[in-house]
């Protein structure tokens, strides 16, 4: 086997709290992610040696400080594999809080692991992607999960009941290394209710995953850019149960009830019309 493609899922945080910062200047979050059906594509090759990435998006780094060539180098190292050389079709927005650079690093190791026939579980593979970073073991499970920790204790949940998910994101950067830095996590005056969002979904219930649909982030990110508060409300006069900025942003997703595809699909053109948001996408969990 001398070549593999795979596909490297966006994920979108249902709930995000953060419950202290910890000595080490990381952060303990507790948060319900969830992938969508939005995708980068990654074409791997065995090669003799080194590792060589390229691209069709324009200002991404292909160099070493590329979480793929990261994910690469680790796996290559530690297993003794020759070399990788891989082609990253990214259709994920950059910097956009849905985990575009871990997700890609996820699949070079599952790619990885499938090309050299190494014979690893996800579980052990998980274990590895941490030193890549704290959504690289998510982004290798997938589905709905509850992450605690700095984000690698995992736990599977049930997938989220059927709805459609409409994804928009500014024409803005926002650094995730600022955003925890300003937060005051010790003076938070609310935190998301993310184990009665677990239950919710246990128990299939979108409403009430609806009503507990919150991110502390925004306590930062929103201030410093009120162009996602103007994107929150507008998907909510377009007939979004409720919206959320994923992450550290500046991505907004909103939830279309699973028999409103047709405000949602409104909802989709009337953004493309807006200048609110410079990319944006209807799709469903995964």
């Amino acid at each position: 086997m001398d070549g593999y493609q795979i596909k490297a899922y966006a994920k979108i945080n249902l709930g995000l709290d953060v419950v202290r910062r910890l000595p080490n200047g990381y952060h303990e979050v507790k948060m319900v992610m969830q992938s969508v059906g939005l995708w980068d594509e990654l074409t791997l090759e065995r090669a003799e040696g080194g590792i060589t990435i390229t691209t069709d998006a324009d200002g991404l780094s292909t160099g070493e400080d590329n979480l793929i060539y990261r994910a690469a180098r680790l796996m290559l190292d530690k297993y003794g594999c020759p070399g990788l050389r891989v082609h990253l079709q990214k259709n994920i927005p950059i910097a956009a809080g849905m985990a575009g650079g871990s997700t890609d690093a996820a699949a070079v190791m599952k790619g990885i692991n499938h090309l050299y026939r190494l014979g690893l579980s996800p579980a052990q593979l998980m274990e590895a992607s941490v030193a890549i970073g704290a959504d690289v073991p998510y982004c290798i499970l997938g589905g709905t999960a509850l992450a605690e920790g700095i984000g690698e204790k995992l736990t599977p949940l049930p997938p989220l009941p059927p709805c459609h998910i409409l994804i928009a994101k500014p024409d803005i950067s926002v650094s995730t290394k600022y955003v925890y830095e300003h937060l005051d996590a010790g003076g938070l005056e609310a935190h998301p209710d993310i184990d009665g969002m677990v239950q919710a979904i246990r128990d299939g219930s979108l409403r009430d995953v609806l009503e507990r649909m919150a991110n502390v982030l925004e306590t930062v990110t929103v201030p410093a850019h009120p162009v996602i508060a103007d994107i929150k409300a507008r998907m909510r006069e377009l007939g979004a149960a409720d919206s959320l900025m994923s992450g550290s942003g500046p991505t907004v997703f909103g939830i279309f009830r699973q028999e409103d595809l047709k405000l949602a699909e409104a909802a989709l053109e009337q953004f493309g019309q807006e200048d609110l948001a410079g990319q944006a996408f209807l799709t469903t969990p995964v």
